[in-house]
């Protein structure tokens, strides 16, 4: 079966300073902005930072692992999924970056690699397109 890559990158404008939105970000087990999020938890002691593991599970049944792999206090962090989505691979990153004293963007982007059939492939670059999306907008409203 051929190999699909995708690229989904979404961002929102907040207002709010950096320092209360990377409060929210940080939190990576509080969620409550996730769209479809039914809980999430540690599975490491680590809590933030690199090397932190944590489980979410979502409405529809479903648990994806993510472990940390790049931490940039009030900028932005990395997480790889290693079970619970059909890829091979997938990075992704949420950033922020100042935009003046009180309005933040906000972005997540990611980066997948996936065995699936191609109609799959596009179902799934949708749904995640979407999800980011929909999450972001909650993320705002949480904030604002």
């Amino acid at each position: 079966m051929a190999k699909h890559t995708g690229r989904v990158k979404k961002s929102v404008l907040i207002n709010a300073n950096v320092d209360s939105v990377w409060n929210k970000l940080k939190k990576i087990t509080k969620l409550d902005w996730l769209e479809n999020h039914k809980s999430s938890k540690f599975l490491s002691r680590k809590k933030s930072g690199i090397g932190a593991i944590r489980l979410i599970s979502f409405d529809d049944g479903s648990d994806v692992e993510e472990h940390v792999v790049n931490w940039i206090p009030k900028k932005s962090f990395s997480y790889i999924a290693i079970s619970g989505l059909p890829l091979k691979s997938y990075l992704a990153t949420i950033s922020i970056k100042r935009i003046s004293n009180k309005k933040v963007r906000v972005t997540w982007e990611s980066y997948f690699v996936s065995e699936i059939k191609k109609k799959e492939f596009s179902e799934f670059y949708n749904f995640l397109s979407q999800f980011y999306t929909n999450s972001l907008k909650n993320l705002k409203l949480d904030l604002e």
